[in-house]
């Protein structure tokens, strides 16, 4: 009989996406497993571009909010489903009740907030060997025993060319040129942001050679993205008259719109953000600009991608503004030094094709 096993999603978008590393090895390890994940309901269309995942069960919770009697109700809400397993990635105590009151028969996570009772495979978190979120995820689906870390499969999102066609026709998008995705946001705070005369800088020097420039973002970026196109801009650009000028898609798109329009883009230029992992899952080359955080923890999940972190002696301090004032981490790495990636990538490539 095939495993059917629920797991309990994070609450963050590059958490979920980089999840998706645990779907693909419980998919290889387990043929014909039925698997359910339960998630936030804005995840669920994001889930939909997982084929690993068969059902997507929403958490009619928002963050941080406990709902002992509604997760209570959830749980036996879904005891007819017949899950073998539940994997619960969150470390929180409230994370472990749905599967609990579920009866699921075996219950995996990590050791957190005393959740004896509730987890029944518990297990302990070796930071030492374990330094990678998505190596925490991907080690609950094997067994307690299996070697450390564990191999990682990289993300991979499907894309929907039909929903690609409907953007560019939408929001009048030209495809032609190579594309250049940037992401300022970062839905922690501003100690992840690179600053926005950064972006502005870098986006000015890619449209002289040529590149398209597509910002995007949530609404709330939308401040970030309108001017970063009017200092990368001329006067017809900030009047968006100018073809050639950064487009401000910010609070235009739905999370999966930016999926299909990220597969669109050679490259991506982000902040550590959700977004950042969503471009390595369709193929762009990431260029990630780590801050208050850090590559060692949660890197994009490519091959494609390059890292600029300076390590500083105050990083990473994780917190969400710089506590120290002067943002160095972000302020010092250069447009210039990003730019620079472009030319080293693009020279490779060259060399590549002339072998």
């Amino acid at each position: 009989m095939p495993e059917r096993i629920l797991v309990v999603g994070p609450a963050w978008v590059g958490d979920m996406v980089m999840s998706q590393s645990l779907f693909i090895g419980l998919a290889e390890r387990y043929p014909g497993l039925q698997l359910g994940v339960l998630a936030p309901g804005w995840s669920l269309p994001l889930l939909q571009r997982m084929p690993q995942v068969d059902q997507a069960v929403e958490m009619p919770l928002g963050h941080g909010e406990f709902g002992f009697f509604r997760r209570r109700r959830l749980g036996r809400s879904l005891r007819g489903r017949g899950y073998t397993q539940a994997i619960v990635l969150p470390r929180s105590l409230k994370s472990a009740l749905v599967p609990f009151f579920a009866g699921v028969p075996r219950r995996t996570g990590y050791r957190g907030e005393m959740r004896f009772g509730l987890l029944n495979d518990i297990r302990v978190l070796d930071r030492g060997r374990l330094t990678q979120t998505v190596q925490r995820y991907v080690s609950l689906g094997l067994p307690a025993d299996a070697a450390q870390p564990p191999a990682v499969a990289e993300p991979r999102l499907e894309v929907d060319p039909d929903n690609q066609q409907r953007l560019i026709n939408a929001l009048s998008l030209d495809p032609t040129r190579p594309i250049v995705a940037m992401m300022p946001g970062a839905e922690f705070g501003p100690a992840k942001c690179w600053p926005l005369d950064h972006f502005a800088k870098l986006a000015r020097s890619l449209i002289e050679r040529d590149y398209a420039v597509w910002i995007l973002g949530s609404e709330r970026d939308k401040p970030a993205g309108e001017a970063i196109a009017t200092q990368a801009g001329d006067d017809r650009s900030r009047a968006r008259q100018s073809e050639r000028g950064p487009r401000n898609l910010c609070g235009e798109t739905t999370l999966t719109d930016a999926v299909d329009l990220l597969a669109m883009a050679r490259w991506a230029v982000s902040n550590d953000s959700g977004l950042m992992h969503v471009a390595a899952a369709v193929g762009c080359h990431v260029i990630a600009i780590y801050g208050s955080s850090t590559p060692d923890y949660t890197p994009p999940l490519s091959a494609r991608s390059t890292i600029h972190y300076l390590r500083l002696d105050c990083s990473p301090c994780f917190e969400r503004t710089c506590p120290l004032g002067h943002l160095r981490c972000l302020r010092e790495i250069s447009a210039e030094a990003v730019l620079a990636t472009f030319d080293q990538a693009e020279d490779r490539t060259r060399e590549e094709v002339n072998v």
